[in-house]
């Protein structure tokens, strides 16, 4: 037994070194369902939108990956289904992690943040609204239409919309704030996070503890 969990912990450890050499930042496995104990019903109730953080405290890695798989992580692995609806299962929405140390893309599959650029982003998530600029993290919500046989805007903000919709109940259980929002700076991000023609920007999500 001690020998297999020895094993486990190097496996574990040699995983973590091959995704930072490869620019991945491995996350914490989502444990939210042992950890979050509000309700969904509550989470309804006390859901709202939040334009004032606490600039001073960041989000943890652990809270950071419970709140991506909720946005859309695998809730059944073994299928490569996730946690938001999404049309004929393209899963077209891609989550984007902008941060103070630079832009990531989540990869569900491999529950990591592949890194994209070392720029802060924020300012340009911000838009005219200076209030992001200070934010932990916000998430930006890409449709990639290439999934699709035929690009489908709609489709695509339906299920940018599913999406959201995790974020804000999930943060919500979390103790989190957030607010959805479509404002940013589009050129500015297809830019830096090297979006293509057919990967549409759709919303995005400031995040972070409410302002005490």
């Amino acid at each position: 037994m001690t020998k297999k969990i020895s094993l486990l912990v190097f496996a574990s450890i040699l995983c973590s070194n091959v995704l930072a050499q490869s620019g991945k930042i491995q996350l914490p496995a989502p444990n939210g369902i042992k950890t979050v104990k509000m309700s969904l019903m509550t989470a309804l109730q006390n859901r709202h939108s939040v334009r004032e953080y606490n600039e001073n405290k960041d989000i943890p890695a652990q809270i950071l990956s419970n709140l991506l798989w909720a946005a859309c992580g695998y809730n059944r692995p073994e299928e490569k289904r996730i946690t938001a609806p999404s049309a004929l299962n393209m899963q077209d929405i891609v989550v984007y992690v902008c941060r103070k140390d630079g832009a990531y893309r989540y990869n569900p599959g491999l529950n990591c943040l592949e890194a994209i650029t070392t720029k802060d982003l924020r300012y340009a998530v911000a838009g005219p609204q200076s209030f992001v600029k200070s934010v932990p993290v916000c998430l930006v919500l890409v449709s990639d239409q290439t999934k699709f046989k035929t690009p489908d805007k709609t489709i695509g903000a339906l299920d940018a919309g599913y999406v959201s919709q995790n974020i804000c109940l999930s943060a919500t259980a979390i103790g989190l704030a957030t607010v959805p929002r479509g404002t940013m700076n589009k050129e500015e991000l297809i830019k830096e996070l090297g979006l293509k023609e057919n990967q549409i920007l759709m919303v995005n999500h400031p995040v972070g503890w409410p302002k005490q």
